[in-house]
């Protein structure tokens, strides 16, 4: 009877650890949840830095809170399409131009984990 329990338990535990991974976010979710909103990206010293990603396909940004034009143009804008459930952009100038896809998975309320096409990580608050 007590193996029964233990066995019950850890498949009850289990089960509860499969229902909470993370998500990764699809096509019609990307759209839906990230379009037409802010994306604010935590900033390595501090801060976020804002992209929006317009519905017209045009993505924006302003990094001028957190590097005044100093060491980057400090705004940019390009544009941003969604290919086989990955949210992905080119900017003008930022990057050199180099396109980029991400995943992005839900990593809690109005939040998503970012995983960049070459490994880069990160948290993003999903703004209004």
């Amino acid at each position: 009877m007590k193996m029964f329990i233990v066995d019950c338990l850890g498949m009850t535990v289990s089960g509860m650890a499969l229902a909470a991974e993370a998500h990764q976010l699809k096509e019609a979710e990307i759209r839906s949840q990230i379009i037409g909103r802010t994306i604010c990206l935590a900033a390595p010293m501090g801060g976020e830095f804002p992209l929006n990603c317009h519905t017209s396909g045009v993505v924006d940004g302003s990094g001028k809170a957190l590097c005044p034009g100093k060491l980057v143009q400090p705004t940019d804008e390009g544009h941003w399409w969604i290919q086989s459930d990955k949210l992905c952009q080119q900017f003008k100038a930022w990057y050199d131009g180099s396109k980029m896809c991400f995943d992005l998975t839900e990593a809690g309320p109005d939040k998503v984990k970012w995983v960049r096409d070459n490994g880069e990580t990160g948290i993003a608050r999903i703004g209004h």
